[in-house]
Order: C-alpha cells, then structure tokens, then sequence
C-alpha cells in the first residue's frame, strides 16, 4: 500500500497523550481535522485525480491560512488505491481505524466507493466529493456519500439533447469497458431514444486504452454523425486517431471524465472541434470572485488550472462549509445532519443535498476543446 500523507497545515502537530485527551471524535483535536482519501494516484489514470486532489489542496490551505475551520487546521492522509477495489477496500478500512481520520474526501470509481462503503457505514464517516461514480452506485451510497458533480444521466441528457438540436440523427458511443462504462451507454441510448436519434454502433474501450485502435475501427464502420466519449484523456486520443485512420470524420463529444486538455496536447491541432460537457463552471471566469481566487491559489501552489482541479476545490470548498456550519463540537453524526441539508452556492454553481439528495449538483455546461488545450464557451 503507498501511503501519501498531504499535510494542508504549517501548525505544528499535537503529540502522544495531548492529542487523545483533546480528541473528541476519531480524526478531531483541539487544533485539527484529519480527513482521508483513498484514490488511483499512480499510472496514466492518476492524473485527472491528481489534479482534483489539487483543487482540493488549494481549497484546504485558504481556509488554513484564514485560521482553519472552527480554529482547527485541515489535514488530509492519502493513499493509493490504484483504481482497484480490494485496494481501495483495505485503504478504507486503514483510514479509519489506523489513521483514524474523521471523515474521507474526494475518492474516485464506482468500484472502489462500493468497496469502501461498509466500512465507512459501520464506523458512521460522511464521504464527500467522490467522482466518476454512475448514478446506480450513487443510490447504493445514499446515506453515506455526498456528491458534488451533477449525475452522468443529466450528463447524458445535456449532450444528446445539444446533438438533437444541431440536428444529429446518427449517434455511435465509445465508453469505457466496465460496468459502469454499460450503464453509462444505456443512459445516452435511452436519451437517444427520446429524441428519436439512432445508435448506430457502441464499443467498450480497456480502461489503459489497450483496445483503443480496434475501437476506432469498430466505430468507422458505424457510420455516426457524432460519437460520445464516455472516456479519459489518453484512450479518448488513441480512439479518435484509430477512427480517422480508417477514414471517419464524425464530431466528437466527451463527457466530464475526458480531460480536453490532456487530451489537445496528444492530439494537437486535430483536437480542434473536440467538445466536452463539463460539470464545474468556467475556471477561468474573470467575473467570478471563487474562480478568481481559485486561480490565485493555484499560482501559489504551482497546481494546474482547470476543470480537473477546479472541481477538486469545489468538493473542498464544500467539505469546509459543512465543517463550518457542524461548529467547534464536531462529530460523524453531526456532520452528516449538516450535510443533509446543506445548500451553497459556489464558483457560480447552486448545490443543495436537502430532501435526500446525495447528488447536490445539477451544473452541466458544454465547452469547446481548442487546440492549444484551452476551453472556450
């Protein structure tokens, strides 16, 4: 197990016998709160988690240099699940009963979330922030997750109802090849369906994108106007590449998982045209006083500026006004009561988890790939 420890905090850490007498809660001192996150932080499928992990740094270290949160610093252990459920499950299990950490944040899958979860139901600790996780996995974790991106079918339902009005009749979709990539299909065929356009070919990609040429191949033969990427950065570019290869020229369409910029900088000036649907505003929206301070905060922290990272302080951003409003006598249970009926407004984004939502977010917005990497609206 690789164990990485972010320490968001300058104070200097209670010891030994001080910090279990202050200690009201597991994970909460009278000068911290020490949250967990188990994600894949290694290998080509580490990198959007990274940079969302960075986002969340960036988050975590304004609300430290404003004094903390009820006077308590923020502190966060890490550790590597590699996108592998038994991993993750024993990543989950050593946060909360080894590290001890109060509350966990910001993992990533369906697979490794459902692996986690008895162990965060049975010790009562409120995960939030947790991303690429289909909208089935979201019902099983009800209770214990709380998400901050918008669910893939509303994802769906936004690109095809944008592919509808454009006036795309032939609709072709590469995902990726695991449970959660068919349940995602079976979402934008349904939204298809409803708007009377036509499937024409589907194809599941490997995760590490082995498949990605024979995809291409499989996808030039379906004959689509528009294909939906249901895919990262680095397989989304080798698919692309493969089905102009075998002579396709369909538009392309990537749903928030797809890093646009990762994937310009493989693609260069042929990643011109490449639309994605995004599920946090604008980064670089001058108007916005978060945006403007989320970049700000970037800079000093040398993070990258993007929807990846951005979407990371928004999770963090919303982590810190739970804590905020659960107060200085801070527990599992109370947070979780805060959490339920939580309503903000952030980075131009409404989120309200009231009435037992576990998704707070509906925020879906469709933006252009430049070939340079950036985005435009």
């Amino acid at each position: 197990m690789q164990r990485r420890n972010f320490i968001f905090s300058a104070a200097a850490a209670m010891t030994g016998s001080a910090a279990v007498a202050a200690r009201t809660e597991p994970g909460v001192s009278d000068k911290e709160v020490l949250l967990g996150q188990s994600v894949v932080s290694s290998g080509p499928l580490g990198v959007g988690a990274l940079a969302m992990q960075g986002g969340m740094r960036v988050a975590f270290s304004e609300a430290n240099a404003r004094g903390g949160v009820a006077g308590r610093q923020l502190r966060v252990v890490s550790l590597d699940d590699g996108l592998d459920p038994a991993r993750a499950a024993a990543n989950y299990k050593a946060l909360l009963q080894e590290h001890q950490v109060f509350a966990c944040v910001l993992g990533a899958g369906a697979g490794t979330t459902l692996a986690g979860l008895p162990v965060l139901k049975e010790a009562g600790a409120p995960l939030i922030g947790t991303t690429a996780v289909v909208d089935s996995v979201r019902e099983k974790t009800e209770g214990v997750a709380y998400y901050t991106r918008a669910s893939q079918q509303r994802e769906s339902d936004a690109l095809v109802t944008h592919l509808s009005t454009l006036g795309i009749q032939r609709l072709a979709v590469a995902h990726v090849g695991t449970p959660g990539g068919l349940e995602v299909l079976g979402q934008l065929d349904a939204a298809a369906a409803r708007h009377k356009l036509r499937l024409t070919g589907s194809v599941g990609v490997a995760p590490d994108g082995k498949n990605a040429s024979d995809a291409g191949k499989t996808l030039a033969r379906a004959d689509a106007q528009a294909v939906i990427m249901f895919l990262s950065g680095p397989p989304a570019a080798e698919v692309m590449k493969s089905v102009w290869a075998q002579g396709g020229a369909p538009s392309f369409y990537g749903m928030s998982i797809l890093a646009g910029d990762v994937t310009a900088r493989l693609l260069g000036e042929q990643s011109k045209g490449l639309t994605i649907s995004q599920v946090t505003p604008y980064p670089w929206d001058a108007a916005n006083p978060d945006a403007n301070l989320y970049r700000k905060g970037c800079e000093a922290a040398q993070v990258p500026v993007g929807y990846h990272s951005y979407e990371g302080y928004v999770a963090g951003r919303v982590t810190i006004e739970a804590l905020r409003q659960a107060g200085r006598e801070l527990t599992r249970e109370r947070l979780h009561a805060v959490l339920r009926k939580l309503k903000a407004r952030i980075a131009g984004m409404d989120l309200d988890f009231s009435g037992g939502r576990s998704t707070g977010s509906h925020f879906v917005e469709l933006v252009r790939v430049r070939n340079d990497g950036k985005f435009v609206r």
